[in-house]
């Protein structure tokens, strides 16, 4: 365990050199700061949000290197001693509330971080994950950048990252859609410690399926859409599943797009190969009704860097650099126009 142990905190170390940048007490930022998927030693990641340290232990059984953990702990106070608080989240237990995070050391856990100048409320025990993506920051930075005076619509939203993002780059309307509340919820809390005026009406707590048909059947438009749906997930109105049906979810909202719209498609699905998506979203533009306007890169922090790869993901990601693959498609004109 000894060498194990000094071998693991090694690579730690020199994915804390490659993240130098990141590193700034000061900045209430939110970076992964150790990839061990790609950087090592798979069954463990570490992320920062804020002063607030959340380690995910993702080997199964979970106590396969109990040991270790305290000592990654006390190596990464002993390098960043402005951090404030640490996480657990143990993924492959019964224990609920060690899924969503226990704390081993410090104070209570950051409730927000910035990045691109926008607040985002986080909650970093709501579930076994942290309540905010960072493989899609170059995304929400783009959004940002393109928003402005637009209606969107953010599907899937979860806690609402990318309409926030939306929201702060001048959309006119954001309209957040997800089943869970309390992810609908902790969007509401980043529009106010934003100071966006909040519109109930904007924050629709219901299932995808139903939702998009009554939207279609009234002939709503949005300039932009964000369809950033979970690997798989099952209800009464409809199936979600990455590997097989993603076209299908895609032509859902399709007729929503007003002509010469957005939609942001995002495809996290480990094992559907970047190849595989790309071909897809191909088939869906012959049509002539759409094109791949541009695709957005995972940031460098979450995809491990390539010259510090110590393995490789299960599929080629290419032409994406990331198993996260996120296009840009331009929707040239509404079947339903």
């Amino acid at each position: 365990m000894e060498m194990e142990a000094e071998e693991v905190l090694e690579r730690i170390q020199a994915a804390l050199e490659l993240r130098k940048s990141w590193i700034d007490y000061q900045s209430y930022s939110a970076f992964r700061l150790f990839n061990g998927f790609i950087e090592g030693f798979p069954d463990l990641a570490i992320d920062v949000y804020a002063r607030t340290l959340v380690i995910f232990n993702f080997a199964n059984p979970p106590d396969t290197f109990q040991d270790l953990i305290p000592l990654v702990i006390d190596h990464l106070h002993n390098t960043l001693p402005w951090i404030q608080s640490t996480m657990v989240k143990t993924r492959f237990t019964e224990d609920v509330a060690a899924r969503h995070g226990l704390i081993a050391q410090g104070e209570k856990p950051d409730s927000r971080i910035r990045e691109h100048g926008v607040w985002y409320a986080i909650d970093l025990q709501m579930g076994s994950d942290a309540s905010l993506y960072l493989d899609t920051r170059e995304l929400r930075k783009w959004i940002i950048e393109h928003a402005v005076g637009r209606r969107v619509l953010n599907t899937f939203a979860y806690t609402g990252s990318l309409g926030v993002a939306a929201k702060a780059g001048g959309a006119r309307q954001v309209i957040h859609l997800d089943r869970n509340r309390k992810f609908i919820n902790l969007a509401k809390t980043s529009y106010s410690i934003n100071g966006f005026p909040i519109q109930k009406s904007d924050f629709v707590s219901q299932d995808f399926f139903p939702w998009t048909s009554r939207m279609r059947r009234t002939k709503q438009r949005f300039d932009m859409i964000f369809l950033d749906p979970p690997f798989f997930s099952l209800s009464t109105g409809g199936r979600v599943d990455l590997d097989k049906d993603y076209s299908r979810l895609i032509n859902k909202v399709r007729p929503l797009v007003e002509t010469g719209g957005i939609l942001v498609a995002i495809n996290n699905a480990l094992f559907v190969s970047g190849s595989k998506f790309f071909q897809q979203l191909e088939g869906l533009c012959h049509d002539g009704y759409m094109t791949i306007e541009e695709l957005i890169p995972v940031p460098d922090d979450f995809s491990g860097f390539a010259k510090n790869h110590q393995n490789y993901f299960p599929t080629d990601p290419a032409p994406f650099n990331h198993p996260t693959k996120i296009a840009i498609l331009r929707v040239m004109k509404s079947k339903n126009q």
